[in-house]
């Protein structure tokens, strides 16, 4: 076999055959259980990519592979369910489970860990981590000081949002949240909307920071940046007005529906005198949720492709450990061009 043969990967065979890398991995695992899915057509294709460029998967990764439980962990720094936040998380346990489905593997929902100081800890003195091969994490915020050992302990992991506070590469499966804040401000723009104001944190979460980041790169820096946290829907709504906004960029989709309300309220027109972006999904329970312009988060995408970068970790796949997957942008009736005067 030729010495170039032996460097090629997972990924590249992927890249050849047309497939997924988790595609390639069922098939030079021989599981039964789960090829039974790929059409034969898939699965002699790969086969023939592989006979072809002389592959040889790396031994010590088929090791590893033998010895796994095939059990999936998945840890949530918030309570998922029941909860009020159960609708939000679950698209990402919707995707986690369907993949780890096609995969033929069992999922293991890690439910003692212990709050601490008002936070879940993933590692506690009865952590049970070990018995799966590896875990997804959830959680709009994730100590670093536990994704650095994870890290360190070479535990295999995949965080469902951006990190970068860990001090080494976290593994993710984020959403392109800067990008689709980006676009939504410059659709407002193209409209005629010089007024614009992000309402928001902004700071804390990757996933606040990012928007308020793609924000500020269509906007620049003099838009103004209106806090909601502590503020009621009319104060809000208030500090709009008194700076003239004809566009309201609102990072959390609940605090959108509470602005759209107090508007109705004060009949102030949406979209007509001001125009409500929605910048995500809600993160807290709503009684309506209007046709917002905006974007949606790919939470059932991000889930599934979690499980999917696990995969490839476990299997010692070269690949990249650090995904973006594009928000799914929505017209709505929200937005519309800035009344004549405004």
């Amino acid at each position: 076999m030729p010495e170039k043969a032996t460097r090629l990967t997972q990924r590249d065979i992927a890249r050849l055959a047309k497939v997924s890398q988790t595609t390639v991995s069922l098939v030079l695992n021989n599981r039964s259980d789960a090829t039974a899915r790929i059409p034969s057509e898939t699965r002699d294709r790969v086969l023939k990519v592989i006979r072809e460029t002389g592959y040889q998967a790396d031994p010590l990764a088929r090791r590893m592979q033998q010895q796994r439980n095939q059990i999936l962990g998945v840890f949530t720094y918030e309570s998922v369910f029941p909860s009020s936040s159960g609708d939000f998380y679950h698209p990402f346990l919707a995707g986690i489970e369907d993949h780890a489905e096609r995969l033929g593997w069992d999922l293991l929902l890690f439910t003692s860990a212990p709050v601490t100081d008002g936070r879940r800890r993933i590692f506690h003195e009865n952590n049970r981590l070990r018995i799966a091969d590896g875990c997804v994490l959830l959680g709009r915020e994730i100590p670093a000081d536990e994704l650095a050992r994870l890290i360190a302990e070479e535990y295999p992991f995949v965080s469902v949002g951006r990190r970068d506070d860990a001090g080494a590469p976290v593994p993710y499966v984020g959403a392109d949240y800067a990008t689709a804040t980006r676009t939504v401000v410059e659709r407002a723009q193209a409209l005629g909307h010089r007024r614009i104001a992000f309402a928001g944190l902004g700071v804390g979460a990757e996933s606040s920071a990012d928007r308020l980041r793609g924000f500020r790169e269509a906007a620049g820096r003099r838009a103004p940046h209106l806090p909601t946290t502590g503020r009621s829907p009319g104060e809000v709504l208030d500090d709009l007005l008194e700076h003239r906004i004809t566009a309201a960029f609102v990072e959390e989709r609940a605090d959108a529906i509470a602005l759209y309300g107090a508007a109705a309220e004060r009949g102030v027109d949406v979209p007509g005198e001001l125009s409500v972006i929605a910048l995500g999904d809600s993160t807290r329970p709503v009684a309506t949720d209007p046709d917002f312009s905006g974007f949606h988060v790919p939470r059932r995408a991000m889930g599934l492709r979690a499980v999917e970068l696990l995969e490839a970790i476990l299997s010692g796949a070269t690949t990249d450990r650090q995904l973006l997957l594009p928000c799914e942008l929505t017209d709505g009736i929200t937005l519309s061009p800035p009344s004549k005067g405004a």
